[in-house]
């Protein structure tokens, strides 16, 4: 029995542990359980959090991410995604980027009228913006807030070209819409997808749908009319990086079009949530992972360089590139970009009369 199978193990979590937040002074930890008669309601149960944002609409500076602006209902993620870069993100907010960001849900209720705001500026030219760019927008917290629902309402109102990912299967829930959009050229949607390996999602992705669940959602917005990829991010060496052939064919077998990736890098409080998951859950393998990482970015897991941070670097960055450009082509994959509408953008009638 490994350290994954104790009754130690929080199953259902990605994160074992609770990382300190390097923007505060002080940090709770439990160093003797034994004397602790009550700890929050347990590692397992998720807190949402109200927020009273300012803005909802960020502007990405990075020229590696094929964004231009993203847009974040949520802060935090259920999923429990163990490698999930947007966990450094959740020390912003004062909380911790291991167990506190998969229980501790940020839920920015403005989210709809800051958008509409947004939208309303004098000077925005409809540029395609990513809902989410951060956390799943499709997360569990979405079944109670429908905060995503809401904004695609908008954006469908104003005309407002959108491109989603999402591992999440709720995204079905809101087909009536995304095919109205679609009609117009108006959204386009990446599912991710990281391995076929159900044992292997369990740990790694905790709280998502399974791999069969997602090719279908896949199929299902393929034949809807949508224009639907694939995100087989992030690759992780020796771990499921030899599952990038079946991952693309099984996309592409039930209606993606479009293929991208990204070399997992184990940036701030990611590396040591990532590297005790490792131990516990791969102990037969943890160095090997971890030095092929190190590998893949000139010696480090962690690598923030633009133009290589989201590929890397020498033998086996260049081996996981070539195959996947090679089963691009074998797929069919990335033929013909697809380009989002900005031209119909409009600010309704109904809301000018409003001001």
């Amino acid at each position: 029995m490994n350290d994954a199978e104790d009754k130690g193990y929080l199953q259902g979590r990605g994160a074992q542990l609770n990382t300190a937040n390097r923007f505060l002074k002080t940090n709770l930890e439990k160093i003797h359980p034994e004397a602790i008669d009550d700890w929050e309601d347990g590692p397992l149960r998720t807190h949402y959090i109200p927020s009273a944002a300012k803005t909802i609409v960020n502007k990405v500076d990075s020229p590696d991410v094929r964004m231009w602006y993203s847009l974040n209902p949520y802060q935090g993620c259920e999923h429990g995604c163990i490698y999930c870069y947007a966990r450094n993100s959740h020390e912003y907010w004062g909380f911790s980027a291991g167990l506190d960001f998969e229980r501790k849900i940020i839920i920015k209720h403005d989210a709809p009228a800051l958008f509409r705001k947004f939208l309303e500026r004098k000077n925005w030219d409809a540029t395609p913006i990513s809902l989410s760019g951060n956390t799943d927008c499709y997360q569990p917290a979405e079944r109670k807030f429908r905060l995503t629902r809401q904004l695609l309402e908008i954006a469908l109102q104003y005309r407002q070209p959108i491109g989603m990912i999402t591992k999440n299967a709720l995204i079905l829930r809101d087909l009536d819409i995304l095919q109205e959009m679609a009609k117009r050229q108006l959204v386009t949607v990446y599912i991710s997808l990281t391995s076929l390996d159900e044992s292997l999602r369990m740990k790694m992705e905790p709280r998502t749908a399974t791999a069969k669940l997602r090719l279908r959602v896949i199929a299902s917005l393929s034949e809807a009319g949508l224009p639907v990829g694939v995100m087989t991010a992030p690759i992780i060496p020796a771990l499921n990086s030899h599952e990038i052939p079946a991952l693309l064919q099984a996309a592409a077998g039930q209606g993606a079009k479009t293929a991208g990736y990204t070399l997992v890098r184990l940036n701030g409080a990611i590396q040591p949530i990532f590297k005790d998951w490792l131990q516990k859950n791969f102990p037969d393998r943890c160095d090997k992972v971890w030095h092929q990482i190190e590998a893949c970015h000139q010696g480090q897991v962690n690598d923030s360089r633009f133009g290589t941070r989201m590929r890397g670097e020498g033998n086996f960055a260049e081996i996981i590139r070539n195959t996947f450009a090679l089963h691009c082509r074998l797929n069919d994959l990335n033929i013909e970009p697809v380009v989002l509408n900005s031209r119909l953008f409009r600010v309704p009638q109904a809301q000018l009369r409003l001001f």
